[in-house]
């Protein structure tokens, strides 16, 4: 299978602190990959490089077979083809839900509101929020503000999705309502990479899980095999500790 998005030796540094030590990962096209590992293990960083947020320091990250790691190349394109969710919604609260989301398509591609919100009420209907798109983000849950972000982000039509730890900002009896997102866009053929501590998760859809240790990919593989029987002690310490 075609990686659609392919690191090679990607090292990331802050300072004299390496937090990715060569990293080496394939994501095919509609497949999900789960990024488990302790706070600190290099989860976020990973995911902020796959998408340009953060430049590389040494490797290679492939899109379709096309170099977007080589300094200098403008990362807009990129991160319009490479979304990504963060834990925090980062909603601005004076503009409604559907305002949120639309601000972006508005000003990259130039849409005006009336070509984009057929488009937004759709999304919207989609994931349950047909009637909160006039909402501002504090007459708004936890649990719907995450899934606006997550609207916001498909509202610019990528190919890839990345999400960051989405669900541990939320109260328990919210997490299922944005993991059913997730497993809607699974649903779609969706390509998604995902920081999760959400191990059950983990286990019922993802197509790969990879568990990071101190910047480094320790072990990856289909998920009951990684869950029932992993190779390495640190994998199963960690494992161990949060089943």
């Amino acid at each position: 299978m075609t990686a659609k998005l392919s690191l090679r030796g990607v090292r990331k540094r802050f300072g004299d602190h390496e937090v990715c030590k060569g990293i080496d990962l394939d994501v095919a096209d509609g497949e999900m990959v789960c990024l488990i590992g302790a706070s600190g293990s290099g989860k976020s960083t990973l995911l902020r490089c796959m998408n340009l947020l953060e430049p590389i320091d040494d490797g290679t990250i492939w899109l379709d077979g096309t170099d977007i790691s080589e300094p200098g190349l403008d990362p807009q394109p990129v991160r319009q083809q490479i979304g990504i969710v963060f834990q925090s919604y980062n909603l601005f609260p004076h503009m409604t839900a559907a305002e949120n989301v639309m601000l972006a398509p508005r000003r990259v591609y130039g849409r005006s509101r009336d070509v984009l919100r057929p488009q937004v009420e759709r999304l919207f209907s989609r994931f349950g929020l047909g009637d909160r798109m006039d909402h501002y983000p504090d007459q708004l849950s936890g649990g719907q503000q995450q899934r606006v972000a997550i609207i916001r982000a498909l509202a610019m039509e990528p190919q890839i999705m990345l999400f960051d730890e989405i669900t541990s900002a939320l109260d328990p009896e919210l997490v299922g309502e944005v993991l059913d997102v997730l497993r809607d866009l699974r649903g779609q053929g969706m390509t998604m990479v995902l920081a999760t501590h959400e191990m059950g998760f983990a286990r019922e859809l993802a197509d790969k899980v990879c568990f990071l240790d101190a910047g480094r990919i320790l072990e990856q593989g289909p998920p009951d095999e990684l869950f029932s029987a992993p190779r390495e002690a640190r994998t199963k310490a960690f494992l161990s500790r949060v089943l």
